[in-house]
């Protein structure tokens, strides 16, 4: 399993601390490619910039997708641009291969099937690995996880990562989602000032 899969089971395994917004949890998909491209060798960082490595075929179909679409010219891709690039409706792309490979399944309603389909886990191999990495508290997992609201990480018990790349994805992912929060919360007053225009007498 990989660093995305386990992260996706974990979003619809654990009750969040707050609402899981799908854009936040496609950024936050997308850097977890970063990390496993970075454990398999596939890429390296200079500073905040994406370095393609050899091309070579990857175990996961969406991983190796990936890799595959990692630009190879320089100056290369920075981290935050892979984010915004790779995340869009990333989780839903990450959902059906989930389900094709029998992890998940759409449970309907009896009265009405299309409106009340309804994603859930099926015991799996899958969602015990994502499980009991989620439990050992493992820190890529949890930061990604409180990234996008799974769950809350006060600052004195953050867990630590080593790897001064993956941190450097970590922060890239956690910069993103509140650049994505700002634009919502924008859109909203927006909006609402638009609603109080027609309101007006």
């Amino acid at each position: 399993m990989t660093t995305p899969q386990d992260l996706l089971i974990v979003a619809l395994d654990v009750e969040p601390s707050r609402a899981v917004e799908q854009g936040d949890l496609s950024l936050a998909l997308a850097g977890a490619e970063v990390i496993d491209l970075i454990d398999a060798q596939a890429l390296t960082l200079d500073d905040d910039r994406i370095v393609p490595s050899a091309r070579w075929t990857l175990a996961d179909r969406l991983l190796d997708e990936a890799a595959s679409s990692l630009v190879r010219q320089m100056p290369y891709e920075s981290v935050e641009d892979w984010l915004w690039r790779r995340g869009r409706e990333l989780s839903s792309a990450y959902l059906a291969a989930l389900e094709a490979e029998g992890h998940v399944t759409r449970q309907h309603g009896r009265w009405s099937p299309a409106r009340t389909a309804r994603t859930a886990l099926v015991d799996s191999p899958a969602r015990r690995h994502a499980s009991e990495r989620w439990s050992s508290g493992e820190p890529v997992l949890a930061v990604l996880a409180a990234a996008v609201g799974i769950r809350e990480m006060p600052a004195e018990d953050s867990p630590s990562v080593a790897d001064d790349a993956v941190e450097t994805v970590l922060a890239a992912v956690s910069d993103a989602v509140m650049e994505l929060e700002a634009v919502r919360q924008r859109r909203a007053i927006e909006d609402a000032a638009f609603d109080n225009i027609w309101r007006a007498p």
